[in-house]
């Protein structure tokens, strides 16, 4: 029978006898140890992670879980929350709300809607404490508050014409 290997193999000719009961008897060698290289992280022949300088790092002293090198419990730190609040203006816009309301009601609904919903915009606004948009809405709703209102008047004066008309024909 040939043998696998030559004699100046490094692997044994014959394997090693296993002893269950004895477990370092099968003689193997552990790999020798090496300490990474100089050259940092990633270097060619290192092993492992790079060596980091740790500073103020104390022992825990055992059964203390969460204390400082002296022995007293840590210090937490908390910061403090800070709580801003929008003050209304002191001279809010006017929201024409009454107003719309009068025109939604009495004048002409569609451009009253319209008008209602600019003078909730116009509060929400000054709620919120944007005057530049408050003010846009404002003179919005104004506009269509006016705009409903002279369509309601003339509305009303084309009515009263046609009555009156009516009766002097007849």
């Amino acid at each position: 029978m040939s043998r696998p290997y030559p004699d100046s193999s490094p692997y044994p000719t014959d394997p090693a006898a296993w002893d269950p009961e004895n477990k370092f008897s099968a003689n193997i060698a552990l790999p020798p140890y090496q300490e990474p290289s100089a050259g940092g992280f990633g270097g060619v022949n290192q092993t492992g992670y790079p060596t980091v300088a740790q500073q103020n790092v104390y022992p825990l002293v055992p059964g203390q879980y969460g204390t400082n090198p002296i022995g007293h419990p840590a210090a937490v730190t908390v910061q403090p929350g800070v709580c801003i609040t929008q003050v209304p203006p002191a001279h809010p816009e006017h929201d024409y709300l009454g107003y719309s309301i009068f025109t939604m009601l009495c004048c002409c609904l569609p451009i009253g809607i319209a008008a209602l919903i600019y003078s909730i915009k116009t509060q929400d606004a000054n709620k919120a404490g944007n005057l530049d948009l408050a003010r846009k809405h404002s003179r919005t709703a104004r506009v269509l508050n006016h705009t409903a209102l002279g369509i309601g008047i003339c509305i009303l004066v084309i009515w009263i014409g046609t009555v009156i008309a009516r009766n002097v024909i007849h």
